[in-house]
């Protein structure tokens, strides 16, 4: 055990324990990188718009260690990359941005090793490299955006590989580079804070990876858990889509008040839509925040392959979450009580290479993907310490089916209590462009296992740490 801590309080020590890291919430436009606005320098000539240009950096190191329960394989990993950022100015409207990254492996435990009591491989810090190669400890590079766009007056085209933060196709968390997608996605702003989004993706770079793949290759790359009988998923590789529509229509010209309404019909397999509200109200000292969210799934085609075993979607009926937000806000500190429920009709089902969940009870490291008849209560909280220093602190119950009732439980997942606290900072004077975070997670088991430590590993009665650095330019 003291190869875990020894890492962790020297690097907690040296950046004084402080952070802040990539974790964004779904309604926010991606901002891995430093790149600001861009210069509304419009020539007539095409060395012009380079010139007027801007070049971004960032760098990033990433601590994370895993302690199972008891003999169970403990885990650890560094992680330190960097990459830069060139995006064009205007020229007749249109511009261009290119980004690439690379990362190395600083030292870490056999990411390869199986435990011996269980087989289970590792799950946390694997991601920070290439899932796909996890002996591979030598440089990981990626193109990670390669764009071209146009933009007039509320319209705005984008075209090729590039960030996004929807619902269901987002940046992620945790890992050391984000989810990229790759196709065209349509903004157009109009009336008085109305907007419509309309894309067509057909590729995708999932964190967490060292390439890019074609969409349906893309689904099965992440650990596939079992199907409605037990055995292995055999989708991977088996899945057949063109690709996948995206439509959004999202409206804040209420006072306090925001519509979002989504669609995403990914060809062949299904097709899934959400809606959320959200308000803010001012009450005497407070702002009051509330919020409700509905998402209803079906399939679409034959789920992804006529064979049911290596079909994706496999839910013969309709699946239906519904969420609600409730707290208060003052100027340092924020509070809310959320809920979701799962209804028992099927799996809630969305490749987990693409994106995270969209809950309202999302706690960071752990997913509710997969599941179905699941209720979850989560409490967050956070407090602004000082003008560069925040603290976080979430606990959440939830209530999965039975980890051998495969039909609702797709990865062998127990029943559990979640518990967070994350710490970050962002740095200034001499340091300013430095973001720092502390994470820490317990997740406690309250479900049955049957005395079989396979749904424990990695999944409860475990602990795991994240010290993150970020430097941007």
């Amino acid at each position: 055990m003291l190869k875990f801590w020894l890492p962790f309080w020297a690097i907690s020590t040296l950046f004084a324990l402080v952070s802040a890291a990539q974790h964004q919430d779904l309604r926010e436009k991606p901002a891995i990188w430093n790149t600001g606005e861009p210069k509304p320098t419009d020539s007539t000539s095409l060395l012009s718009a380079f010139k007027s240009g801007k070049v971004s950096g960032h760098f990033r190191y990433f601590y994370s260690s895993t302690a199972n329960q008891g003999s169970l394989t403990d885990y650890y990993a560094h992680a330190l990359g960097g990459g830069l950022r060139f995006e064009s100015g205007n020229f007749h409207g249109f511009s261009g941005a290119i980004s690439g990254f690379y990362i190395f492996n600083l030292g870490s435990s056999d990411l390869q090793a199986r435990d011996t009591e269980t087989g289970a491989l590792n799950r946390y810090e694997a991601g920070l490299f290439d899932i796909t190669d996890p002996g591979q400890t030598r440089e990981i590079n990626r193109l990670e955006e390669f764009f071209i766009r146009y933009k007039k007056e509320g319209l705005k085209l984008t075209f090729g590989r590039q960030l996004m933060n929807t619902p269901f196709i987002n940046l992620q968390d945790g890992r050391m580079r984000p989810t990229a997608a790759q196709g065209l996605v349509v903004d157009y702003s109009f009336a008085k804070n109305q907007q419509l989004m309309l894309s067509w993706i057909y590729g995708m770079a999932p964190r967490g990876t060292g390439r890019w793949y074609s969409l349906e290759e893309s689904i099965g790359i992440y650990p596939v858990g079992v199907n409605r009988n037990g055995n292995k998923s055999e989708y991977a590789g088996n899945t057949s889509s063109q690709g996948a529509l995206l439509a959004n229509y999202k409206n804040t010209s209420g006072a306090g008040l925001s519509i979002d309404i989504w669609n995403m019909w990914l060809e062949n397999v299904m097709n899934t839509a959400l809606i959320q509200i959200d308000g803010e109200r001012k009450s005497g000292i407070f702002k009051i925040q509330y919020g409700v969210q509905g998402s209803w799934q079906i399939k679409s085609g034959n789920g992804g392959n006529p064979l049911p075993q290596m079909s994706f979607y496999d839910n013969t009926k309709p699946v239906y979450t519904a969420g609600f937000k409730v707290g208060m806000k003052t100027q340092k500190y924020t509070v809310t009580l959320n809920g979701n429920r799962i209804s028992s009709g099927g799996r809630f089902l969305m490749p987990r290479e693409w994106g995270r969940d969209f809950f309202y009870t999302f706690m960071p490291r752990e997913r509710n993907e997969g599941f179905g008849d699941v209720w979850a209560v989560v409490f967050k909280t956070s407090a602004e310490l000082s003008r560069s220093t925040e603290i976080r602190l979430d606990a959440g119950n939830f209530w999965l089916p039975d980890v051998r009732g495969y039909a609702l439980n797709k990865y062998g997942m127990p029943s559990y209590f979640q518990l967070n606290a994350d710490l970050r900072h962002k740095f200034t004077g001499f340091f300013q462009g430095m973001e720092a975070q502390l994470l820490w997670v317990y997740k406690w088991n309250t479900g049955d296992i049957y005395n079989d430590k396979k749904y424990l590993i990695n999944k409860a009665d475990m602990w795991l740490i994240n010290v993150v650095v970020n430097y941007r330019f």
